[in-house]
């Protein structure tokens, strides 16, 4: 429906406008605070790398939806499509080694140990071992996205499988799926369910009571991070188990539903700015330094 096309439009641009402006100001202040130095942030950095980059390339996937079709050729084709997809799988494991880190320090702390390879080069190697994983998970979608000529005969960008189509289609869902959600998501549930009984079984009153109040905060960050991606990613991932083990009309509802899940899993990539600025101590006051400093210049 044309309605739903232009309101689309709008949620993407609002989406792309904001998560690029709110990721650029992330990486800006973390890259030149000082303070910002320290493990949880590099797993930030490199979630606000991951979102930036995606919101760089969705003015492309506006473009189809507003000329419709695509304009831009077969390199960029591609290359939109392998950072779409790219996008799912790092912030997936980006909050999962976030969430690993927590798990660490939350433990550690609760024995009163520390977490000696817990170094700003070891997040540095992860985020890099991260980032190929990435790199590799991404492969086969900018192999299989093309510019092609749809059954309309309009150019249009989007994975293009042999035959038989249906089943590579469903291969590759079910390839999303796995690797993109159910594997990071049941780590997080094995990392949490047993800090819990390792907590329970040191008898304490609650979770927080060993924790400094600095250390309490940045937890609360990373599980409302966590909170977050999980609200925005889980309806997409439900939808595509709904088209793998249904065959679905496309009518009207049905295309307006696969727009908001669509849109919600877009709207991630802009929303940690957000929770950095109202839960980060550390970041709101190297934010504004960061506002100040061409102020000071005049």
């Amino acid at each position: 429906p044309l309605g739903v096309r232009v309101e689309l439009h709008l949620v993407y641009s609002l989406i792309c406008a904001v998560g690029l402006m709110g990721n650029t100001a992330v990486i800006c202040v973390i890259l030149r605070a000082p303070k910002l130095k320290t493990v949880t942030h590099v797993f930030i950095l490199n979630l606000a790398v991951a979102d930036g980059l995606f919101t760089l390339v969705l003015p492309a996937s506006i473009a189809e939806h507003v000329l419709q079709h695509w304009p831009f050729g077969e390199l960029l084709c591609k290359l939109v499509l392998a950072i779409d997809h790219g996008n799912i799988f790092s912030s997936a494991y980006f909050l999962a080694a976030m969430s690993l880190d927590r798990y660490l320090v939350v433990l550690a702390t609760a024995r009163s140990r520390r977490v000696p390879w817990r170094t700003l080069r070891g997040a540095k190697v992860a985020s890099l071992c991260v980032w190929l994983g990435v790199a590799v998970a991404v492969l086969p979608f900018f192999t299989f996205a093309s510019a092609y000529s749809n059954e309309l005969q309009v150019l249009s960008c989007g994975l293009s499988f042999p035959q038989p189509e249906r089943a590579w289609f469903q291969a590759s869902r079910i390839y999303t799926l796995v690797l993109g959600f159910a594997v990071p998501m049941c780590t997080l549930c094995v990392l949490y369910a047993d800090l819990l009984r390792r907590l329970r079984a040191l008898r304490l009153h609650s979770g927080a009571k060993a924790l400094g109040k600095a250390r309490r905060k940045v937890t609360l960050l990373v599980l409302a991070v966590l909170a977050v991606g999980l609200l925005c990613w889980t309806p997409f991932h439900l939808a595509s188990v709904v088209a793998l083990t249904t065959d679905l009309p496309q009518t009207p509802l049905v295309i307006v539903i696969s727009y908001v899940v669509t849109s919600l899993s877009y709207a991630s990539s802009c929303l940690n700015p957000f929770l950095y600025a109202f839960l980060d101590n550390g970041f709101q006051k190297s934010l504004r330094t960061f506002c100040c400093e061409p102020n000071r210049r005049r």
